[in-house]
């Protein structure tokens, strides 16, 4: 799985067959079975170019992706979040995150030892407590289908966008600052705990908000391009 995680975050559109040739030839003899349950173990879904760590579910109901030609120029216009796997020296925690797409800037994360909709419930209000967007974007999996996700957008008044299905761009922000947790964070401490794993990436996300220029946002970090304008727009004569 440690192999499987690796290979996958370096080559999002590998499946089942193509992640068994990679493994075998690194001499571990798997054959496509087990890969396939592996996969699905750690929420690698082989048909879909992206992690779909959820399904989701007929009586959910799925809304239309809102972003297609927008132009995203200010903070809290459009933010996601996704969940990605995280693995420990021993088993594996879920990470999700909520990050606003102007700025990459990371407003809140939960680390879950399951795929329950609680965790991205508790990232969503510990998100919204800091400012509400115009747009929320998610895939379609049933933690974010879900009445109860959905039902506090709703009720907070943002409009909601969901990707297409298996469309791993859709959402390639957030796919981006999975790749940087996992080589930056992730792959160079091999955490032992879930504890470890809470520390040491809550550590990567507050050097990633306030200390890593990122070359998009003009080597600027994200906090400093986030919160210059939310001031500017919060400000008595804004």
């Amino acid at each position: 799985m440690r192999l499987i995680d690796e290979e996958y975050t370096k080559h999002p559109f590998y499946g089942v067959e193509r992640m068994t040739a990679v493994l075998n030839r690194l001499d571990h003899t798997v054959n496509s079975k087990r890969i396939r349950r592996l996969m699905r173990i750690m929420g690698l879904e082989a048909i879909y170019p992206k992690p779909n760590l959820s399904k989701a579910l007929q009586e959910h109901k799925v809304y239309p992706y809102l972003l297609r030609n927008v132009t995203i120029d200010h903070p809290d216009q459009v933010w996601s979040t996704d969940i990605t796997y995280i693995r420990l020296t021993n088993g594996f925690v879920f990470l999700v995150a909520v990050m606003d797409w102007f700025s990459r800037y990371i407003l809140s994360h939960e680390l879950s030892i399951t795929l329950d909709k609680d965790f991205c419930i508790k990232a969503l209000q510990d998100a919204l407590d800091v400012a509400t967007p115009d747009i929320f974007n998610t895939d379609q999996g049933s933690q974010f289908t879900s009445e109860t996700f959905t039902g506090v957008l709703i009720d907070s008044g943002i409009k909601i966008s969901m990707d297409g299905r298996g469309r791993a761009m859709d959402n390639i922000f957030v796919e981006r600052f999975w790749r940087n947790v996992k080589y930056e964070c992730v792959y160079l401490n091999n955490f032992e705990t879930v504890g470890d794993a809470i520390l040491g990436i809550g550590n990567y996300i507050e050097f990633y908000n306030n200390e890593r220029p990122h070359q998009a946002l003009g080597y600027r970090v994200p906090s400093q391009v986030y919160f210059k304008n939310f001031f500017r727009r919060n400000s008595p004569s804004s």
